[in-house]
């Protein structure tokens, strides 16, 4: 039901299975069980301490008065929870599926379509990665397109970066499979 694991000295992730989390919450709705699956995730990765997730202005969680940067993601049945105690973060889980297909000219710059080619496992990690860059990002008014770029891969590491205004920020991120889902997560600035 709960996997973490420590990714370096500095960075945690943790998923958990909503399914088999919601079966002793019968009476909750989706975004209850969700709420309190972040809550109980975080509890296991910061080994039971007190803490308290508030929201900035635009919806980034974070960890009142601890210094830790966290990220949340939920896609059907999985929740996935990253903490970064050295800078901003970003987490997100994806449900492989073709739906992607449908939705890629909304994301896809044209160097990006063009590397992707119609290939779900390619857009859906292109589509995680731009999201993780989002929530590293914190704020709203990105445009996926013209503000969020991701290189070509091969592999689990991916490098993406934001431009906005006078904000420039470039990212290294991992990739990985997990049980039908596509995790991607921000790994460090570069």
């Amino acid at each position: 039901m709960i996997y973490i694991r420590k990714i370096n000295p500095f960075i945690t992730i943790g998923i958990l299975d909503l399914k088999l989390f919601s079966e002793t919450r019968l009476n909750l709705l989706k975004r209850e069980i969700e709420r309190e699956g972040s809550n109980y995730l975080l509890s296991q990765m910061l080994n039971n301490q007190v803490f308290e997730i508030n929201y900035t202005a635009v919806g980034k969680p974070f960890l009142k008065g601890r210094a830790e940067h966290i990220s949340i993601s939920h896609s059907h049945d999985k929740l996935a929870v990253i903490i970064n105690e050295k800078e901003s973060t970003g987490v997100d889980i994806e449900l492989i599926r073709d739906k992607v297909l449908k939705i890629q000219h909304k994301f896809l710059n044209r160097a990006e379509l063009e590397f992707a080619k119609d290939d779900i496992e390619k857009l859906i990690t292109i589509w995680a990665a731009k999201e993780a860059l989002y929530k590293v990002y914190g704020l709203k008014e990105l445009d996926f397109i013209a503000d969020l770029f991701v290189e070509e891969f091969d592999g689990s590491v991916i490098f993406g970066k934001i431009e906005k205004g006078t904000f420039k920020g470039h990212y290294k991120l991992i990739s990985e499979n997990l049980d039908g889902y596509k995790l991607v997560y921000v790994l460090n600035e570069i």
